[in-house]
């Protein structure tokens, strides 16, 4: 059994070495993260500042209202890539050299799921260290030690539940070709289902309905309410508690699903069972497959 633990481990290795030693993959699994910050700095962000009306902070608040949306954004599609691994060793027939050896098919899974799993957190932790580095340059506040140990519990969960989304739909493909066209749409799709580019508040009813059920909306909200913290205390220090509650709803801090205001809590539970939902289709998916 310990053997088997150590297989597998050693498969995810393999996966991750695979995945850093391919530079056109970790481009293509930032691809998506990439045109975002060249729109926003093309457009988005003045069309942003402009379509809000002029408060204290104003700058700070929508720097870091993106920020917190590229690490939410940046969840989905490093796992993404990662698991592209998977799709290719399909397509090439390699998963039967695999098959053939020690290790079990079960741990083979296994592998590829970790591999994944620890691409995408150090690629989002990344992502939060070159963020946190920008506002320091930029002239902003900082995240302090706690808030970035906040936010790496918020990575964690984020790469847990977007890797069990990836992980069913990969579970599908067969070949790289259907793989690549569908990462494509994934990416450019990211951007609206995360409301990144338009805040969730410009969007019509039925569109914001669809961003409140997709779990990336819920991480870029739990992102939001820690690092937009201090620069909406400044922006809002001296304006009604109630246009405060309206901006965070408008801008997707917070989201009103049936007249109620969602917390912290609720996202946190949306992604777990979002994990424990998807994975367990995963694990079945695949199961049925292999049998």
């Amino acid at each position: 059994m310990e053997r088997l633990g150590i297989r597998m481990i050693a498969f995810a290795k393999r996966n991750i070495l695979l995945y850093f030693r391919d530079k056109a993959t970790v481009f293509f699994s930032l691809l998506a993260v990439i045109i975002l910050i060249a729109l926003y700095v093309l457009f988005l962000g003045d069309m942003t500042a402009k379509g809000l009306p002029d408060f204290p902070a104003k700058k700070a608040v929508l720097t870091t209202w993106f920020i917190a949306g590229i690490l939410a954004v940046t969840s989905m599609t490093t796992t993404l890539g990662s698991f592209g691994i998977l799709v290719e060793d399909r397509a090439n027939k390699t998963y039967m050299d695999f098959y053939s050896s020690p290790i079990s098919r079960t741990k083979l899974v296994g592998g590829y799921i970790i591999s994944a799993l620890v691409i995408g957190f150090i690629m989002c932790m990344i992502t939060l260290l070159v963020s946190n580095l920008f506002l320091f340059v930029s002239g902003e506040v900082v995240l302090s030690f706690g808030k970035m140990m906040a936010a790496s519990g918020v990575i964690i969960l984020s790469v847990l539940a977007s890797g069990s989304m990836v992980l069913l739909l990969v579970s599908f493909f067969k070949t790289s070709n259907a793989f690549a066209a569908a990462s494509t749409v994934i990416g450019t799709l990211l951007g609206f289902l995360a409301g990144i580019y338009i805040p969730i508040g410009g969007l019509p009813d039925y569109i914001q309905s669809v961003v409140k059920l997709f779990p990336v909306s819920h991480s870029a909200a739990l992102f939001r309410q820690l690092i937009m913290e201090a620069p909406l205390l400044e922006a809002f220090s001296t304006a009604p508690v109630a246009m405060k509650q309206a901006f965070e709803i408008d801008m997707g801090m917070l989201y009103d699903i049936n007249g109620k205001k969602t917390t912290q809590l609720f996202s946190i539970m949306y992604l777990c069972g979002t994990t424990l939902l998807f994975f367990g289709l995963s694990l079945l998916v695949m199961r049925r497959k292999n049998k």
